[in-house]
């Protein structure tokens, strides 16, 4: 059996093939992933289907250039909160349209909240007066983002174990 094969089913080679190029470009029709991955469109449909079904594909997107849109500033904000009030403080992050994702980690901040803003002056706002009056947030630092790397996500099947 294969190393995660009990959480996941059988994943293969054609399945990996999928999940990097759709990854690449979700919006790839069927017939040109059939041809990039050169296997048999009927498969490809299939396999995509099964991939849905099992939840490994969890949704098709679009990736937005929000600098387009103006919002040229990205944040990082770790706060430290309350733990009593953490539904309500995570309820309330998420209706703030600036905020992009929240992440509940372990460490020296309770959250970390990425958000983005159009400037500066409206970032000060956006962690001041939205975020750091919360009730139950006790302390942001908030740290800006100055270069963005990313890497292309690529999957391998794990070794069979012996």
């Amino acid at each position: 059996m294969r190393y995660g094969e009990k959480y996941l089913g059988k994943i293969d080679d054609i399945d990996i093939k999928i999940l990097t190029e759709l990854i690449k470009d979700a919006s790839l029709s069927v017939p040109r992933l059939s041809k990039k991955i050169n296997v048999n469109s009927s498969v490809v449909y299939s396999r995509i289907k099964r991939l849905i079904k099992r939840n490994i594909i969890k949704r098709f997107t679009a990736e937005i250039n929000e600098e387009k849109l103006g919002y040229f500033v990205t944040v990082v904000t770790g706060l430290n909160i309350d733990s009593r009030f953490s539904e309500t403080i995570m309820k309330d992050l998420t209706e703030l349209p600036e905020v992009r994702q929240i992440i509940e980690v372990t460490g020296r901040f309770d959250l970390i909240v990425e958000a983005k803003s159009r400037s500066l002056e409206e970032l000060h706002e956006v962690v001041s007066s939205k975020i750091g009056r919360i009730k139950g947030v006790l302390h942001t630092e908030t740290f800006i983002e100055m270069k963005k790397i990313w890497r292309e996500q690529k999957y391998v099947l794990p070794n069979v174990r012996a």
